[in-house]
């Protein structure tokens, strides 16, 4: 199975060249990998550069969309790359933030785990993020993956018809949601690890602004108001105590009481209630791992 790579940068100087020589020593390579500098004004349209002369799958796309950076503009940065894969044949499609480094044999892992199921939509290997000094394994379900390292199956993408631009987050969420109501499964392999060379949860916020977002990204994703006060419940012991899950359920309130309109289809809305009503009908408080 062949793969390429779409990786959206901006002013990623400090680590994208770690990144990049994370995937020239994979022990199978991309067919093509395209890096989306979306108006960078540090080095590193310098530092690609450099790398796209020497090795031909390496492909430098440069974007000067301006405005404030977000994950939307992350999702448009991602789907402008892809644009530049229409006549490039692959099985595989990774999205690859540009601040982690991976196991040598991370895609030959991968590979081998979409030909072995066939229903295999999404995957990727747990993120373990540098918290004060130390890589700490990120806390999420096995049937979630981590926008970072989003590997699809091509019919999966086709399927899902690329990343929604969500403002406030979520986009990996939606992928995950919208390959879900398709029929493809999502998972994480926790055997596998990659490194993020910085915080992610926070966005490059604190983390009470984090908690507040996260709570109008779940409105605008969907999330049926009942699951939202379980998860408000169950997430009472997580960091910051008591504030980070009252801050979540407030922003998931403040969505609905601006009328903030969802850009998920609204087949895939219904799919992701009826899912998370499943989950509270059977019991299952205890895993309620929707992607944060």
């Amino acid at each position: 199975m062949k793969y390429v790579l779409v990786t959206p940068a901006r002013n990623e100087e400090a680590y994208i060249e770690k990144t990049i020589q994370s995937v020239l020593s994979q022990t199978v390579l991309p067919e093509k990998w395209i890096i989306v500098s979306d108006g960078s004004t540090d080095r590193t349209d310098e530092i690609v550069d450099r790398y796209q002369g020497a090795h031909v799958f390496i492909s430098l796309l440069s974007t000067r969309r301006g405005g404030a950076p977000n994950f939307g503009s992350k999702a448009n940065a991602f789907n402008a790359g892809c644009n530049e894969l229409e006549n490039q044949k692959y099985d595989l499609i990774g999205n690859l933030d540009a601040d982690v480094t991976l196991p040598e044999n991370y895609f030959e892992t991968m590979i081998s785990h979409f030909k072995e199921d066939p229903l295999l939509g999404i995957a990727g290997g747990i993120i373990c993020e540098l918290v004060n000094g130390k890589y700490i394994v990120q806390n999420i379900s096995i049937n979630s993956v981590a926008g970072a390292v989003q590997l699809f199956r091509r019919k999966s993408f086709d399927s899902i018809g690329g990343y929604i631009p969500i403002k406030s987050g979520g986009i990996d969420a939606a992928a995950e949601i919208l390959g879900r109501m398709h029929g493809w499964k999502v998972r994480t392999f926790p055997d596998i690890h990659v490194l993020h060379h910085r915080r992610v949860v926070t966005g490059g916020r604190n983390i009470l602004h984090t908690r507040f977002r996260q709570g109008i990204t779940q409105f605008l994703l969907g999330y049926h108001p009942l699951f939202q006060l379980a998860r408000f419940l169950f997430r009472i012991p997580d960091k910051p105590f008591l504030i980070g899950s009252l801050l979540t359920l407030s922003g998931y309130s403040w969505g609905y009481l601006r009328g903030m309109q969802s850009p998920m289809p609204a087949e895939a809305v219904r799919f992701l209630r009826s899912e998370q009503l499943k989950r509270l009908n059977l019991g299952f408080f205890t895993n309620l791992m929707i992607k944060d």
